[in-house]
């Protein structure tokens, strides 16, 4: 018995002292747990050009770091914005949906609440209640209607999706694909995509992924082919 149990001894030991030994190759090497995966955020990517807290040109410290909260896409000019973010989130959000709000305002296409159909947004005895909504604006006749909309958003956001569309297909500025330049209808019946409530017409599907990873520089070709007059603000 006092045998076994000493050859378990000198077997723990060796298996001890062998990790140890790893744990100190990989910090000789610099080696480290890697960066988990990031999980796709729900809903549409990073509106804005500008850093979530500090504010700065996104690109302006190298590649801009794209970051999932709560399903919603947040994009930070580095790694070190990460913990004040993490720290105070609807402090900074605040700001983003105010930059969002503005951004989408112009073109947004309802002039009625998305749940209450019959409910003009511009009668002026009633204030409008702006909603960003992962980074889309969504507009109700008054607070009490984002009830209804966040306990099944999706019919609501296929409406508004057709209301872009129906708006904005009308004077769309380009017959090529806006990310793989290839003219619109030679793989077949175009996609017509909404992001930002603004609308993007693609070759193919395949065009989507690339078309969220860098969703300004896409937008900016759309707006450069507009006449100067029908330029959406922001």
């Amino acid at each position: 018995m006092s045998q076994r149990i000493a050859a378990r001894n000198t077997n723990w030991g060796r298996m001890t002292r062998a990790a140890g030994a790893a744990l100190v190759l990989m910090l000789v090497l610099g080696a480290g747990p890697a960066d988990p995966e990031p999980s796709v955020a729900k809903g549409d990517p990073y509106p804005l050009d500008t850093c979530a807290v500090a504010g700065t040109k996104l690109g302006s410290m190298g590649e801009p770091v794209i970051y999932n909260h709560q399903g919603r896409e947040v994009r930070f000019c580095c790694k070190g914005c990460i913990p004040a973010f993490e720290k105070d989130p609807e402090k900074y959000l605040k700001q983003v949906d105010e930059k969002i709000i503005q951004q989408q305002l112009s073109h947004y296409p309802l002039t009625t609440c998305i749940v209450m159909e019959n409910d003009p947004l511009d009668d002026p005895e009633i204030k409008p209640f702006n909603l960003v909504y992962n980074n889309r604006l969504v507009r109700f006749c008054c607070k009490g209607c984002t009830r209804d909309f966040k306990a099944d958003p999706e019919p609501f956001l296929k409406k508004l999706d057709e209301a872009v569309i129906a708006e904005q297909k009308k004077q769309y500025p380009l017959e090529t694909c806006v990310v793989g330049g290839g003219r619109l209808g030679s793989m077949g019946d175009p996609v017509d995509y909404v992001m930002h409530n603004r609308l993007v017409r693609l070759c193919c599907r395949g065009c989507i992924a690339s078309l969220r990873k860098d969703p300004l520089k896409h937008m900016a070709r759309i707006d450069a082919a507009r006449p100067a007059d029908t330029k959406p603000a922001g």
